[in-house]
């Protein structure tokens, strides 16, 4: 599909296309976050963002909220309009049936199967189509969804709360809390854009955390997974108060886990010298529909997805504090044995937040 430089008018509505999609940056879950705006002459006369997966997408949402007739007004929405029926109609049949004369969009559907099909279906109706040549900001907040969509998995995210030197925990195990509340508010927030949250068993025993998202807005709660290894989770866990699916995990080599708490689901997958395969159980997330997973783990675990080279973005979140040498680490990773094994990351992205500082670094060899 060619794409085109928009006039500064239409950038700045499709802009605001792409600001109403992150209205649904914490309950679109499993679907895209998409924003849509109907305007005459560069005046918006409607405009809405999807919210829930079945509910309406941002287009029928626009259509609903204009306050006057749309025939041959322009449309500026943040992705692709679809062309297929799901829970609802597809939305390039939408537009065309209310008569709009163009739809300028931020990028195409990243599903590979359905890909540039609505534009097509627009364009034969008669409706002009502009595809922007800047779809960035689009794509980033989709960031997870397109790579589900292009590689079959989610964009994986891997938190860490740690000290000024570098430790996650003192010599007595104790963690609560090394960073303050600013850093923890954020960290919710990171939560709630997330479709599942990973943590291992020791986590689980240190800590007993509720691994919910504790945000001042709707959300829809991401579904918690417990790598369990060998051992098995306590029936009076925190994780098994909330609302919300709880996945526990452990090898295929062991029976399945006869006596599930309720409102638990148990999934077997394979593993090598007493080692799950993290790839296998991040592919079977994808499988059921997660763009975004957060990894929120003691650094045995941590160490085990950067090693098998799963992590995305490393979050760090550092305090102004040491605690020595004796204290515990953030990564445990065996295999590295010189320096020249070392992984290489890179910081794109250091704030203040509150007292403590978050770090954002992506791989080197991956990027976004």
């Amino acid at each position: 599909m060619i794409t085109t430089p928009l006039s500064e008018q239409d950038t700045t509505l499709l802009d605001r296309a792409v600001a109403l999609a992150q209205k649904g940056l914490f309950t679109t879950k499993p679907n895209p976050r998409v924003g849509c705006v109907i305007a005459r002459e560069g005046k918006i006369i409607g405009e809405g963002w999807h919210v829930r997966a079945g509910q309406v997408h941002a287009e029928i949402a626009a259509l609903i909220a204009a306050d006057h007739d749309v025939r041959g007004a322009d449309v500026f929405v943040s992705l692709e309009p679809c062309s297929h029926h799901g829970k609802t109609g597809p939305c390039a049949t939408a537009l065309i049936d209310a008569g709009v004369a163009r739809v300028v969009i931020s990028m195409l559907d990243p599903n590979p199967e359905v890909s540039g099909r609505g534009v097509e279906m627009l364009r034969q109706a008669g409706i002009q189509v502009l595809i922007s040549d800047n779809p960035e900001q689009a794509r980033m907040i989709n960031s997870g969804f397109c790579l589900r969509m292009e590689k079959g998995r989610p964009l994986v995210r891997l938190k860490i709360a740690a000290t000024l030197d570098g430790r996650t925990a003192a010599s007595d195990g104790s963690s609560q809390w090394i960073t303050g509340d600013s850093a923890r508010k954020d960290v919710h927030t990171l939560r709630a854009m997330s479709c599942a949250l990973i943590t291992g068993i020791g986590t689980i025993r240190a800590d007993n955390p509720r691994l919910n998202a504790r945000v001042d807005s709707d959300v829809e709660q991401p579904l918690r997974v417990v790598v369990e290894g060998r051992h098995v989770v306590p029936p009076d866990a925190a994780i098994f108060n909330e609302a919300g699916r709880v996945l526990l995990v452990g090898p295929r080599s062991l029976p399945s886990r006869k006596e599930v708490p309720p409102g638990a689901e148990y999934l077997s997958v394979d593993s090598h010298h007493e080692k799950l395969d993290l790839g296998q159980l991040i592919k079977r997330l994808a499988d059921q529909g997660c763009n975004e997973v957060l990894v929120e783990a003691g650094p045995t675990l941590a160490g085990a997805f950067v090693s098998a080279g799963l992590v995305d973005e490393i979050w760090i979140y550092q305090s102004p504090d040491i605690i020595g040498e004796s204290g515990r680490g953030m990564f445990v990773m065996p295999g590295i044995k010189s320096i020249q094994e070392k992984i290489s990351f890179e910081l794109i992205d250091s704030r203040p937040v509150g007292g403590d500082v978050r770090s954002i670094y992506l791989p080197r060899e991956k990027g976004l």
